[in-house]
């Protein structure tokens, strides 16, 4: 998607919202320009991770692999910190309100 189209982050989210509808809420979550995934376990996370990609493949879209991070344990998204011991406020947000 080239860059400074005004109305591109929702013109993303939209498509990847029509791509991903079975997936959506069970392993995946779309927002402004981010996919997020999540699984259980890293077995489980191999296929959701060959699931995602094969579906952008199928589209014609493809994940820039420096912008992409995988196998993360820990990851802060719409202020939280999402963990194996599960969602916390991010404590960086915090900080900035005192």
């Amino acid at each position: 998607m080239p860059f400074g189209v005004i109305n591109a982050p929702s013109v993303f989210m939209e498509y990847m919202n029509n791509i991903f509808p079975p997936y959506l809420d069970q392993f995946v979550e779309v927002f402004i320009h981010d996919i997020l995934m999540y699984s259980k376990s890293e077995e489980e996370h191999v296929k959701h991770l060959r699931i995602v990609l094969q579906t952008l493949k199928e589209n014609d879209w493809y994940a820039k692999f420096s912008k992409c991070e995988f196998w993360m344990h820990k990851v802060s998204f719409l202020g939280h910190v999402i963990s194996r011991s599960g969602i916390a406020v991010d404590p960086s947000k915090v900080d900035v309100v005192f």
